[in-house]
């Protein structure tokens, strides 16, 4: 698995259970719930980007020394 993989996949897990309380919380007109999912998306797409960013230094360093 390559530098970030794995953030980058929990982030994409957080961010879909995210949106699944957020639309609960809509429907169930539990603003709490739907908060709550907003904040668990906001959480995934930071897991995401600092997979982004571990992926990128990693690519930085192969280029700088491709051994």
């Amino acid at each position: 698995m390559g530098a970030g993989t794995g953030d980058k996949a929990r982030g994409r897990m957080d961010e879909a259970k995210g949106k699944v309380k957020e639309k609960a919380g809509e429907v169930t007109r539990d603003p709490d719930l739907e908060a709550e999912g907003e904040v668990q998306q906001a959480k995934g797409r930071g897991k995401q980007a600092w997979g982004n960013v571990k992926e990128a230094g990693q690519k930085a360093k192969e280029a700088l020394d491709p051994d």
